[in-house]
C-alpha cells in the first residue's frame, strides 16, 4: 500500500465506501480528509438519489461515484458499493462528517490483529439525542443477551471488514438503516470474530434522515432482527416462560379458590407451548441458513 493505512498492502487492498444522499455540503471534505489519511485506497461514494449534486461534488474531490437512479435506502447504498468495491478489506462510514477518517488506521490495525469485523464504537456523549442513545443502549445489552459476548455499539456504521465475508451476507441485509445491526449479528453467527474500538463521533452537518416517527416502529423491528438473526429459541424461551409460569400459577388460584380449570389456564399454557414450538422451528430455519452460506463459500 504506501504511505499511511495503505503501507504494505498492495494498490487496491482497501476501499472506503460511503453511502450519501443529499450531503454535497461536506462530502467533498471529506473525501479529502480520507485521501489524506488513506492515499492509496480506492473511495467509493454511493449517491443515493440525490437532488443536490452530492454525486459531482464527491467525484470533483476523487471519489469514484456510484448512483443510484432514486433513493433505496442507507442498506441498499451499502451493499451497493459492496458490491463493486475493488478492495479486499472494506472501510464503511458516514458521510455527514461524524466519522472521523483519522480512526481509520486504528480500525484496521486491529482488524490484523485476527478478526474479520472491527466496528468502530461510540461513546455516550457521541450519540445523536438523548432517546437515541438510550434505544442503542437497549440494543446492545439485548444483542449482547443474545450472542453471550459484550457488544460494545451495535448500531454503529464506522467499520473495518473483510470484503469476503461481508458479501456472504449482502442478500440478509434490508435496504434500510439497520445494516449495521444485521451484519454484526450474522457475523456472529457464522462464528466469525467481531471486535470492538472507541470512537468519538461528531455531530453530523446538515439535518438527519432519520424520522423519529416513522423510523422508531422499524428501528423496533431490530429487536426481532437481533433474536430471529442469531438464535430465535433464545428471544422466545422468556416469552414461554412468562407464559408458562403465569398459566401454572393462575391454575394454582383458580384450584384453590373454586376448584377448578379455567380457560385462561389452558389459554396461556397452551400459547406458552406454541410459542416455544415457533421459537424451536425458527432456530432450525436459521441454522439452516448458515449451514446454506457456509456450503456455498
Amino acid at each position: 500500500m504506501g504511505r499511511g493505512v495503505t503501507a504494505g498492502a498492495p494498490s487496491g487492498a482497501l476501499s472506503i465506501v460511503l453511502p450519501a444522499k443529499n450531503e454535497a455540503a461536506v462530502v467533498g471534505e471529506v473525501v479529502a480528509r480520507l485521501r489524506a489519511v488513506a492515499p492509496d485506497a480506492e473511495i467509493l461514494v454511493v449517491d443515493d438519489g440525490s437532488s443536490d449534486g452530492t454525486g459531482e461534488v464527491a467525484s470533483r474531490a476523487g471519489a469514484r461515484v456510484i448512483r443510484n437512479p432514486h433513493s433505496m435506502g442507507n442498506g441498499a447504498a451499502v451493499k451497493a458499493g459492496a458490491r463493486a468495491a475493488n478492495g479486499a478489506t472494506l472501510v464503511f462510514m458516514d458521510a455527514d462528517g461524524q466519522h472521523d477518517p483519522a480512526d481509520i488506521p486504528r480500525l484496521l490495525a486491529t482488524l490484523d490483529e485476527g478478526f474479520d469485523m472491527v466496528v468502530g464504537a461510540r461513546d455516550s456523549a457521541s450519540q445523536a439525542s438523548l432517546g437515541r442513545g438510550i434505544a442503542n443502549r437497549f440494543y446492545n445489552a439485548l444483542a449482547s443477551y443474545m450472542t453471550g459476548r459484550r457488544v460494545a455499539d451495535l448500531t454503529s456504521g464506522f467499520r473495518a471488514v473483510r470484503a469476503n465475508r461481508f458479501r456472504e451476507f449482502l442478500y440478509l441485509l434490508p435496504n434500510g438503516f439497520s445494516y449495521p445491526t444485521t451484519s454484526t449479528m450474522a457475523f456472529f453467527r457464522a462464528g466469525y470474530p467481531v471486535t470492538y474500538v472507541p470512537i468519538k463521533a461528531a455531530r453530523r452537518v446538515g439535518k438527519s434522515h432519520i424520522s423519529v416517527l416513522r423510523d422508531g416502529a422499524r428501528f423496533l423491528l431490530i429487536i426481532f432482527r437481533i433474536g430471529t438473526l442469531y438464535s430465535p429459541l433464545k428471544l422466545f424461551l422468556p416469552v414461554v416462560v412468562a407464559q408458562a409460569a403465569l398459566g401454572l400459577a393462575y391454575y394454582a388460584y383458580t384450584f384453590l379458590s373454586s376448584g377448578r380449570l379455567s380457560l385462561a389456564t389452558i389459554f396461556l399454557l397452551t400459547s406458552a407451548v406454541t410459542t416455544f414450538l415457533i421459537g424451536l422451528v425458527s432456530e432450525q430455519i436459521t441454522q439452516l441458513l448458515y449451514q446454506s452460506t457456509s456450503r456455498d463459500n
